[in-house]
């Protein structure tokens, strides 16, 4: 077994953000930038193209980074799973797939791998430890992206495991904040409420449909505490090879529904489409590993939710 090179990043230590235009991505390069990192390097998809291995081993040779950050995915809600399930499989495998790989064969000394907290089983049970993964079935609407996820952070703990490297993941919760996808065929649930009530406000504060029942619970956090945590992984060395990150605070999607509909002042009915699916009852993570090392969630929902929107309508041209 190698030894184990723990990484002191220093402030020019050089960076790959893959997925550095992404809403994960750019809070991390904010975050970096604003703690004095200068040695950043961010590649758009059309200089290098992540599925495409040659492209990304060709790009590791060239500029090898010493600390590489996988914020790069195929992502979308419930509609978009459904309906692409082989790309959200096999086009997040081979991004990973490339970069984890790569980072390997290249000798990177850190790898920080993002995933998402759908790699945990539909019922887990509440709230979600690190050590759930694997133990029952997956939500079906998102089963093909969790897929993808999962085989990724194994990448990493085989690689931390069998060559003493410092690979790890972290899992965050449904985040949202500034450049957010507000499509609403493919968004999550929080941008989608935003852009559906500030719509509906538009447009005389008519009615806001809703879809399934606004019982299932779950948890949020501010896309910048996110980014935080990332940095602290990348400062402080985190002996496990899976990390939760979340708030470990979580609400209905019906009270989410009303404390949207207030901030953006919308006025009118919210009606609840029962004929729609509701996905996974409660999703809430367990945060305590995250919190023993030393970091915790800042950013409050309320103030979260009233930046994000604030950035929404200060940038609408460009989301429309």
């Amino acid at each position: 077994m190698e030894d184990c090179s723990i990484i002191k990043p220093n402030k020019s230590t050089k960076i790959y953000i893959a997925g550095h235009k992404g809403m994960v991505g750019s809070a991390i390069w904010r975050s970096l930038k604003s703690k004095g990192y200068v040695n950043l390097i961010g590649k758009s998809s059309k200089e290098l193209d992540l599925i495409n291995q040659k492209e990304v081993y060709d790009f590791y040779k060239k500029e090898d980074p010493e600390i590489v950050i996988d914020a790069a995915a195929k992502v979308g809600g419930i509609l978009a799973n459904n309906n692409f399930p082989y790309q959200f499989l096999m086009e997040n495998m081979q991004i990973q797939n490339n970069l984890i790989d790569g980072a390997h064969k290249f000798g990177i000394k850190k790898f920080i791998f993002l995933g998402s907290s759908c790699i945990y089983p539909k019922y887990a049970k509440q709230p979600i430890k690190e050590e759930y993964l694997l133990t029952d079935s997956l939500e079906p609407t998102n089963e093909w992206y969790a897929i993808a996820k999962i085989s990724g952070v194994k990448a990493c703990q085989s690689i931390k495991n069998q060559f003493n490297k410092d690979f790890i993941s972290l899992m965050p919760t449904n985040l949202y904040g500034y450049f957010d996808n507000f499509d609403l065929n493919s968004s999550h649930v929080l941008p989608a409420m935003l852009s559906k009530f500030h719509e509906a406000k538009k447009n005389n504060n008519s009615d806001v449909v809703l879809w399934g029942s606004g019982k299932p619970m779950r948890e949020f956090l501010f896309v910048d505490d996110m980014a935080e945590a990332v940095v602290f992984s990348l400062e402080n060395y985190l002996p496990e090879s899976l990390y939760n990150i979340g708030s470990g605070v979580d609400i209905s999607i019906k009270e989410l529904a009303k404390t949207i509909q207030n901030i953006v002042g919308h006025k009118g009915k919210i009606i609840w489409d029962l004929g729609k699916p509701d996905g996974t009852p409660r999703k809430l993570m367990d945060v305590s590993k995250m919190k023993d090392l030393g970091w915790e969630y800042s950013t409050s929902l309320d103030v979260g939710i009233e930046k994000t929107y604030q950035w929404f309508l200060q940038n609408i041209k460009q989301i429309k």
